[in-house]
């Protein structure tokens, strides 16, 4: 079967970026998605916001400054992954080094692309995102679906079928090749017909 990194216990970096509605677009703009390998495109998330003209790394963007390099856990606003459906935003964010997304609310394609990509997306409310960013580090229990911090636990809502392959690092292609005996059993069944 093929595996991912498996989510349940982790810790991470928080970096803050409490905007409302960044869309697809935002996240990876559409002049780099000429390819179809879902590495390669962390250099270019957030790019119009991230860099300068000149290529330079813009000083007023939130995620360039010092304090956020190497997060991984991005705690955002409301709506995050709206507009087109690319996966590239996805596998962007990945690439990035972001692992799991606490924002208020997520589209819904963006969500599934988060799911099948091994990034973890959390909803919460603006006062529990409010309260999280007061804190450079987080643990995430996946299992429990708890975000802890040194102060108390906040809870978090996820549909089970998508918990369980987080949490076991499963794709949509392992998850049907678990099923590779019966697949083979029905297409020999229906050859000799």
């Amino acid at each position: 079967m093929l595996k991912i990194e498996p989510i349940t216990q982790y810790t991470g970096k928080t970096a803050i970026l409490f905007h409302d509605n960044i869309d697809t677009d935002q996240i990876i703009p559409k002049v780099h998605l000429k390819g179809v390998s879902k590495t390669g495109l962390g250099p270019y998330a957030f790019d119009e916001w991230r860099y300068l003209e000149d290529g330079s790394d813009n000083p007023e963007f939130e995620l360039n400054q010092p304090q956020y390099k190497g997060a991984s856990i991005l705690i955002t606003g409301d709506n995050f992954g709206c507009g087109s459906s690319r996966e590239h935003a996805a596998w962007a964010l990945k690439d990035y080094g972001i692992n799991i997304i606490i924002a208020g609310s997520f589209s819904d394609i963006f969500y599934m692309n988060c799911t099948k990509n091994a990034l973890l997306p959390i909803a919460l409310e603006k006062e529990d995102r409010e309260f999280l960013a007061k804190y450079k580090e987080l643990e995430i229990d996946l299992p429990n679906q708890v975000i802890k911090t040194p102060d108390r636990e906040l809870h978090f809502d996820i549909d089970s079928t998508w918990k369980n392959k987080l949490v076991q690092g499963l794709d949509d292609i392992a998850v049907t090749l678990a099923y590779e005996d019966q697949i083979e059993q029905y297409e020999q069944k229906y050859q000799h017909n």
